[in-house]
């Protein structure tokens, strides 16, 4: 009867002993399945993030090819803008200074191009007001009466001694051809930092007004002073009594 019992408890020893390997073996099997589908499930996770994350991409992409089209057009539009207007004004110097006199058209269309291209350097706030009263209609418009270049000095000078960094500064030119005169009038706020004297400074100066004295003789009139920061430049020919005094004399 002892021996049953050993016999009895052996065996049950054995099974359950087995039970237990069974139950150890599936919560391993278990577990290995669990990490497994742990892993699957991070990595279906982690691929709809990238899904989502290239989603975001495109549509973000698309925003920020446009704001770089956009800055390239602006820049490639000015570049071309400006090559143009220097274009033009290359082609006056090489093609029209040549001349003795030019047409108030040409020399107007000239200084704007001159001006548009001194723009660049200036912020876009920055405040100048171009004003052109020429009349196209005017008979002394086409007639070849102004010499080459004549309007360069002042509105060079403009830019060149103008404050460029104060809030209320400013450029003003303004063209009037009226009546019998042709009038080029510019006008700027000067800086207050002193300026830097270079070995040819002031020689644009003197040379319009030796030109000026030696075709226009007292036909003209040029008016340079300060009135507190502005400084005002104002030039005024008298077209009319010029063209009569050259037929006149030959």
């Amino acid at each position: 009867m002892i021996i049953s019992k050993v016999t009895f408890f052996l065996i049950l020893f054995c099974c359950l002993s087995a039970y237990i390997l069974f139950l150890l073996f599936k919560i391993l099997r278990l577990t290995k399945e669990k990490k497994k589908i742990e892993t699957e499930f991070k990595k279906l996770e982690a691929k709809m993030d990238m899904v989502e994350l290239e989603d975001l991409k495109y549509k973000i992409n698309p925003h920020l090819f446009k704001n770089i089209l956009n800055s390239i057009q602006s820049h490639a539009y000015q570049t071309y803008f400006s090559l143009d207007k220097l274009s033009n004004v290359l082609d006056y110097i090489l093609y029209e200074t040549d001349k003795r006199f030019v047409s108030v058209k040409e020399e107007l269309d000239f200084a704007l191009n001159l001006i548009e291209i001194n723009k660049l350097k200036l912020s876009p706030l920055f405040d100048i007001k171009i004003k052109n009263k020429v009349d196209e209609n005017h008979p002394l418009y086409d007639q070849d009466l102004l010499a080459p270049m004549i309007s360069i000095d002042l509105i060079e000078n403009a830019f060149k001694h103008a404050d460029l960094q104060s809030p209320d500064s400013f450029i003003s030119i303004t063209f009037e051809l009226k009546d019998d005169y042709f009038s080029l009038t510019v006008a700027n706020k000067v800086s207050t930092r002193p300026s830097l004297k270079k070995p040819n400074s002031g020689v644009g100066k003197e040379s319009t007004k030796k030109r000026l004295d030696i075709i226009y003789k007292e036909c003209y009139k040029l008016d340079q002073f300060k009135e507190e920061d502005i400084f005002i430049s104002h030039l005024k020919l008298n077209l009319l009594d010029y063209k009569a005094k050259v037929f006149a004399s030959g």
